[in-house]
This record gives C-alpha cells, structure tokens and sequence, in this order.
C-alpha cells in the first residue's frame, strides 16, 4: 500500500505538470502581448521543474526510494580527522534540512578532545538513500590546521557510509540465535561514564562478525531497536554487494574497492576548491559546500552513472 500511495501520488503530480504545459500552449497561442510576462515566468517554472524530474528519473535503483543510513568514520589523523568528521557531520545536517529531510542521531562517539570519532545519522524522507549515495566513499581536507601551534598545513581523511533503511526486508532475516547482545553504561568524550544506567547496546551478529553500537537514547530498549536498524542495512549491504561482485565478475570489471581512494577532496589552503575525482565536477566556494550546498555534485554523480544501477 505504501508503494501503491507513492506511485499514484507521483502519476498525479505528471499528470498536473503535463495540464500546466497544455494550459500554457494555449495561452500562448492566443498572441496576447498583455499574458507575455505571465508566460515566461511560467516557461522558466516549467524548465526548472522538467530539469528536476529528470534529476529524479535517474534515482531508479532499487533502493533509491528509500530512507538512508549515513555513518562518519574519523580517519588516522587524530583530532584533526576527528574535527574534520564534525564538520562533514554539520554538512549532511544542513543539506537534509535544506533538503526537507527528518534527521536522528542513532550513535555518536564523540572525539577526545574535539569533533567526532564516529556518528550514525538516520535520514528520512523520499529518495534519501537515492540522493546521498553518491556520497559513500573518503574524504580528504587539506588546510591550515588550528590544532597546531605552527599552523602547518594538514590532510585529513575521514569514511563516509551510506546504506539505506529497509524496516521489513523480506531478504533480510536475522536468526537471534546468531546475536550477542550487551549492554553498558553510554561514555562522553574522554571515556567517562555519562548515564548511571546501563541503556548502551552493543550487537553483535555472530556468523559475520559485523558489531553494531547505539547509545544515543536514554531508553536501553530504543537503543536496542535502532541497534537492530543498522545491522539490518549492513546486512544488505553485504548481501548486496555479493551479488554486485559476482556480476562484475562475470563480465571481468570487479575491482575492490579501498579505503584509500578518496572521492573528493576539500581544500581550504592554499586556495578554496573542492572536487569530486570520480565526475572531475568543481566549486571554488568551499564554503557553500561545507553548508550543505552538495545537489551540483550529486547531479553530477548520477547523470554520470545513469544506467549503471
């Protein structure tokens, strides 16, 4: 029914786009000079929209529909990484609110004496996975570091993971005899003990070795259930990504992907740039970026991807 309800919803808005552009032929086959303005404002509406949708029509994978799992990994680099982490945090932030999206932090491990080590960010909305995928990958910064007393310049890196929310996948089933389950106390940055209760879940699901923390709720059995969410998603992933790999593998193209390859590089010093490596696509507004203005590199990423889901 969910599916059903989303697809008549976005027949019905095709159905409106295509009665505006007949409403617009119209009038301006009646020749009146007075409607002119009125006409290009609409053409030029119409021309964003048309150019949206097809954005949209590139989003046909199999789980661009859905909800997305974002995870920040900080890189070696100590607390520059873990700063560097913190700041691609605030950037997703921003463009999911930009954007519409509903964002929860479901973990957070926090840096030892700045930013972040880790984070899982839930996002939820229309096409969330669809549009962040493009981001999975490292990311690396270069700039001038205000965590040394020379103020050299540093490089940092920092993982970005992107998996999408699936409540009830019917290929994911989880035996709970495969699961360890433990329970602690949540810790705040340095390691310290922030709650008296024991409400931290750590999962672990046995056969794969994958280990899933959430701690971010006050409440052992909330924490438990997002637990779940995320071992579910990583689930998919492998699973997905085993049938990936036996088709390239078929047709002789598989090749592992490496921590090490970056995706795109920010650099803040000696100029402001950032590039995706993968589309060559650039701003000179580092900024603007780091504010969350990322839809110029996600076109980019799917128009030259398109077929490739």
């Amino acid at each position: 029914m969910k599916t059903l309800s989303a697809l008549r919803d976005e027949v019905q808005d095709w159905q409106q786009l295509h009665q505006r552009v007949v409403d617009a032929l119209e009038l301006a086959q009646m020749g009146d000079e007075n409607l002119r303005a009125e006409l290009e404002v609409e053409t030029t509406t119409l021309e964003q929209e048309f150019e949206r949708r097809e954005l949209k029509a590139m989003l046909n994978g199999k789980h661009d529909r859905d909800d997305a799992l974002l995870a920040i990994h900080a890189g070696a680099g100590g607390t520059d990484s873990q700063d560097w982490a913190e700041m691609l945090q605030r950037m997703y932030l921003r463009w999911a609110e930009r954007n519409g999206y509903t964002t929860e932090i479901l973990d957070y491990s926090p840096g030892e004496e700045a930013g972040t080590k880790s984070i899982t960010i839930a996002i939820s909305g229309p096409y969330a996975y669809g549009y962040l995928r493009s981001e999975k990958g490292v990311h690396r910064l270069v700039r001038l570091s205000p965590f040394d007393a020379a103020h050299r310049r540093h490089t940092s890196f920092a993982l970005v993971e992107i998996l999408p929310q699936v409540e009830d996948d019917i290929e994911i089933e989880i035996n709970p005899n495969d699961l360890r389950i433990d329970v602690y106390k949540s810790a705040g940055a340095g390691g310290q003990n922030v709650q008296k209760n024991a409400t931290a879940v750590r999962i672990t699901h046995l056969p794969t070795g994958l280990v899933v923390t959430c701690q971010n709720e006050r409440s052992q059995t909330q924490n438990r259930e997002n637990a779940m969410r995320v071992l579910k998603a990583r689930l998919l992933e492998i699973k997905e990504q085993e049938r990936a790999k036996e088709l390239s593998e078929l047709r002789g193209e598989y090749t592992k992907a490496e921590w090490g390859n970056q995706i795109r590089s920010y650099v803040l010093h000696p100029y402001q740039m950032v590039k995706d490596h993968r589309t060559n696509y650039e701003v000179g507004n580092a900024q603007g970026v780091l504010d969350g203005d990322l839809d110029g590199f996600i076109e980019a990423y799917l128009r030259a991807n398109v077929g490739n889901n």
